[in-house]
């Protein structure tokens, strides 16, 4: 990954459109002060970079049918790597899915889930989590209340010009 040093101006361009990535460019030029052709050319290098690897619209789950969010923890057999890789394909494949992460301590993998109901996740649970070849143990908390929601990665770790 090629190296690329940030500075303040790029920070707040970041900040920006974290917060609203539908900004055209002379309203995001507009709030970090720059005229549109710079701050053109500062969007296109952050992207260029990686920094900003891809644009998305975010979309209320409750409003699509999906009312019960699950973080399922995986445990798979420790018999070597045999069901590694199907498992890692098996969750590409299961829209359900939102994230998964390979984890250190308890579990081998923590799913963050969304589902419409409880027999959804029931099924999800016997027809795929526990029929793949791999998984040893299945363990699931139930989100009651959403508190925060972010997708806003933090940038004060970065150090500026």
């Amino acid at each position: 990954m090629p190296s690329l040093t940030l500075d303040k101006t790029d920070l707040r361009i970041l900040a920006e459109l974290q917060h609203d990535g539908r900004l055209t460019n002379v309203e995001l030029a507009e709030r970090v002060a720059l005229s549109p052709s710079p701050c053109l050319r500062r969007l296109k290098q952050l992207e260029e970079s990686g920094v900003i690897r891809q644009y998305v619209a975010l979309l209320d789950p409750a409003h699509i049918g999906l009312g019960l969010q699950a973080w399922v923890r995986v445990t798979l057999e420790k018999r070597g790597n045999l069901h590694l890789q199907s498992f890692i394909d098996a969750v590409q494949n299961w829209p359900e899915v939102i994230n998964c992460f390979a984890m250190t301590g308890e579990m081998d993998y923590l799913l963050q889930v969304y589902f419409e109901d409880m027999e959804h996740f029931s099924r999800f649970v016997m027809d795929e989590l526990l029929q793949h070849p791999g998984v040893e143990d299945v363990k699931s908390s139930f989100v009651l209340k959403e508190i925060k929601r972010t997708t806003a990665l933090p940038l004060g770790q970065m150090r500026s010009i």
